[in-house]
């Protein structure tokens, strides 16, 4: 069992959380849930070590190895992915090079009856007993295993990491922890740049394999899938439920309406108490009587009302510009980079008003379809945009085109019209920018700030064909659930890159699977598709 014991964080005077306790036991699979800025990720850094609190400490076994993956790494460019992933075993193959060492030097040594030749072979005696003590792993296999798992192909293993992007890098650390079979796993947003079919297998793996886990994440199916236990920060302290996300939701709002209910209660009875005072503080006869409640004020401790949930602020796409009656067609595209082939002789039709989504492994085209369809790049076939097609894109790129000289406020200004123009500052404060965060240029704001803004910017343009590459990797489940309805609402035509199965759930009716160099369609949702994805996986299995 690790134990977090009095924990409290203070940045400049302010307080993060005070006085934290609880317990993390072996099978607890722990949501860490809250507000950004809350201390999610402060709490996972105190846990593994990474930093230090205020006041308070943690507390675990000695052998307790706890393996920690922040959302931000580096790994070293010099090796290869395998050869990185087997970092993992280092002190263990640290320990038989020094075993190999030792046993060299008495092998070589002629001073047998010395004391230091003793203290060799007393040394090689306990280091063996420690090496020995290991389980027998075939360690080729299993960082094989778990790199093919995690979506990497056999030609990747002897690839330099210098040439894998952040989001393939993240899976070679989490390659790492895997293999080191930790008591605990500290994930910070794991689930940032992999495709739905490695999801699934990260969470397969935590399920069945993982001992304790503790995992800050906005994609609500995953926490849902994988844990037990929900630990809410909030106003500088801790709420932990035993349950997954979406009982907690249900719960936190019980709590809340009892905290309400009690709150005006308590009111009820100050303004009483009050006014008795205030009546009588000048009768002699009722001095006794004021001065008790005079006390019992000073005394009462006020009931505070969590943090209220403004994920009820609705936004509303402006109405969509009727566009032909297919927005998109294709016919015998293929797209090849030198000898290298992404997709061949791929056809399909969108028609005005669908609603589908691309998904697939990283690699396998989709957002290179995207920039076919944009005119980012050259292909060849056939690829055809309707009668007054007017798209409205969205990628990570899209928060470099910005203007970095004016203000948050001043770039969502630009393009408001109407009613909407009212509510800016409530769409920036649900995009996580409250406050003085409005008057920021768009020149300091970070990576994740800049793609949260370049989302708002989006959402108020007159469009009828969205094309969304990867919208919610920076977007909290609060704010994916205004986006979502809005996008609901939207009365044009969807394109949704994305391997968020809860964020696609009820925002698509089609799939196109992009895989083997293919584009193949499937009718229905997305739970649907993956459904018949795991069927025919079994029936490949059978095959075999």
């Amino acid at each position: 069992m690790i134990s977090v014991d009095g924990l409290s964080v203070e940045f400049g005077g302010t307080c993060l959380f005070k006085d934290v306790s609880f317990a993390i036991n072996e099978k607890d699979r722990i949501a860490l849930m809250g507000k950004n800025g809350a201390g999610k990720s402060t709490m996972l850094k105190i846990i593994a070590g990474a930093r230090n609190a205020s006041s308070g400490k943690v507390s675990a076994p000695k052998d307790a190895i706890i393996a920690y993956l922040p959302q931000h790494l580096l790994t070293e460019d010099n090796r290869t992915v395998f050869d990185e992933a087997a970092q993992a075993f280092a002190n263990i193959f640290a320990m038989q090079h020094e075993i190999d060492e030792l046993n060299n030097q008495l092998a070589t040594r002629t001073d047998y009856e010395s004391t230091s030749y003793y203290e060799l072979i007393e040394k090689v005696s306990a280091l063996s007993e420690k090496f020995y003590s290991f389980e027998e792993i075939n360690y080729d296999a299993e960082v094989e295993k778990i790199l093919l798992g995690l979506g990497f192909l056999r030609e990747d293993f002897t690839r330099p990491t210098g040439e894998f992007s952040g989001g393939w890098r993240m899976r070679i650390e989490l390659a790492k922890i895997l293999l080191q079979k930790p008591d605990l796993i500290l994930l910070d947003e794991p689930t940032n740049h992999m495709d739905i079919e490695s999801i699934q297998w990260l969470e397969e793996f935590l399920i069945n394999s993982a001992k304790a886990v503790i995992v800050i994440s906005h994609d609500r199916a995953f926490v849902d899938n994988i844990t037990n236990r929900t630990i809410e920060i909030t106003m500088g302290r801790i709420y932990d439920y035993k349950v997954n996300y979406t009982t907690y939701l249900q719960l936190r709002k019980e709590r809340r309406e009892q905290q309400q209910k009690q709150a005006e209660e308590q009111q009820k009875m100050i303004a009483g108490n009050q006014d008795f005072i205030d009546r009588f503080k000048c009768t002699y006869s009722k001095t006794n009587q004021v001065q008790s409640r005079v006390k019992m004020l000073e005394k009462l401790e006020i009931i505070e009302v969590d943090e209220e949930d403004n994920s009820s602020l609705r936004l509303k796409f402006p109405p969509s510009p009727r566009s032909g009656n297919y927005p998109v067609i294709l016919e015998g595209m293929s797209k090849s980079y030198g000898a290298h082939t992404v997709f061949s002789n791929a056809s399909l039709t969108i028609e005005r008003g669908e609603r589908v989504a691309f998904v697939g492994k990283n690699g396998q085209g989709k957002s290179t379809l995207i920039k076919s369809i944009m005119g980012e790049i050259e292909y060849e076939g056939n690829l055809t945009l309707g009668h007054n097609v007017m798209i409205g894109y969205f990628a990570q790129n899209q928060a470099s085109l910005l203007n970095e000289e004016i203000t948050v406020f001043q770039t969502i200004d630009d393009v408001a019209r109407g009613d909407i123009r009212a509510k800016i500052k409530d769409i920036l404060g649900a995009f996580m920018f409250g406050g003085e965060n409005t008057t920021k240029k768009v020149k300091v704001l970070s990576g994740g700030e800049r793609t949260r803004l370049a989302m708002i910017k989006l959402l108020l343009e007159p469009v009828n064909l969205l094309i969304l590459d990867e919208p919610t990797n920076h977007l909290d489940i609060k704010t994916k659930d205004i986006l979502k309805s809005a996008l609901k609402d939207f009365d044009g035509t969807l394109i949704l890159v994305s391997h968020d199965r809860d964020f696609l759930d009820g925002l698509v009716n089609k799939v196109y699977e992009f895989g083997n160099k293919r584009v193949k369609e499937h009718l229905g949702d997305i739970y649907s598709f993956l459904e018949k994805k795991k069927l025919d996986t079994l029936k490949e299995l059978e095959r075999k």
